[in-house]
């Protein structure tokens, strides 16, 4: 589905695609977030953390993913192995990292690890990994491409990365650096900004009405402040298109 707006520079007229929509929230994830590392895990986070370097945030550093810090051309700049990362980085907060959900519920526990009882799941999925490191020591967002009640779920199987009531539970250790941000959808952005640290819809994208969202997601949603996602302005468009994912690559994760 394409959303049709007026560029700003000229009266031409600019198709904006669903997946170029999902870059640009998923750029503002890193929206004045300063020096800190970048970690988006998949495709389209990926591509908004490299608009974000060449827009609005210049001093963001990425990463190849193992020892490199990259410009957002992918030209090496610094050294950083992941000893480093685990060492310096994680645990003092100086990274915001963008992981996928193949479960979430409405305080923000993700689960990556298996579907079903955890003594004999039905289906195996990645293990916990990182994911309680994560969302107790730094800024944590959320990216999934395909907005489902299989995805948002009153309660995940496994509590991978850590949510909003589980780190109040378990006390000033797990809930002093906690901070799951924001959940990126290929309908919609969320956050947790309300009284109880539930889920509540921020915006819902051009051509998506707030009732879809509902319909996708399995637990009740605040939405009384939801507004529509912003576009990519015309310089951010040149850039998603003809810099940062000239290939369309996008366009196979988000379809328009």
């Amino acid at each position: 589905m394409r959303t049709a707006r007026r560029s700003e520079s000229s009266d031409m007229r600019t198709d904006v695609t669903r997946s170029e929509v999902a870059v640009v929230a998923c750029a503002e994830l890193f929206r004045d977030a300063g020096e800190v590392l970048a970690s988006p895990m998949g495709l389209i986070p990926a591509l908004g953390a490299k608009l974000a370097r060449l827009t609005f945030t210049p001093d963001l550093l990425l990463t190849d993913g193992e020892a490199s810090l990259l410009d957002a051309d992918g030209n090496v700049e610094g050294w950083q192995p992941f000893k480093k990362v685990l060492d310096v980085v994680v645990p003092h907060g100086k990274r915001h990292v963008v992981m996928g959900a193949n479960q979430i519920d409405r305080f923000g526990n993700q689960n990556i690890s298996a579907i079903g009882a955890h003594a004999s799941p039905d289906r195996q999925l990645l293990g916990v990994r990182g994911a309680p490191g994560n969302t107790v020591n730094h800024r944590t967002s959320y990216w999934t491409p395909k907005h489902s009640t299989r995805v948002f779920v009153d309660a995940v199987d496994v509590v991978s990365g850590v949510g909003y009531d589980n780190a109040r539970k378990a006390g000033l250790a797990a809930s002093r650096f906690h901070d799951v941000h924001r959940v990126v959808t290929n309908l919609a952005v969320l956050d947790f900004d309300t009284p109880d640290r539930s889920m509540r819809v921020v915006s819902v994208h051009p051509g998506v009405d707030v009732k879809d969202v509902l319909a996708a997601t399995s637990f009740p949603l605040d939405t009384s402040q939801a507004t529509e996602t912003r576009l990519p302005d015309a310089e951010e468009l040149r850039l998603i298109r003809e810099v940062v994912d000239p290939k369309a690559t996008r366009e196979k994760e988000v379809p328009a």
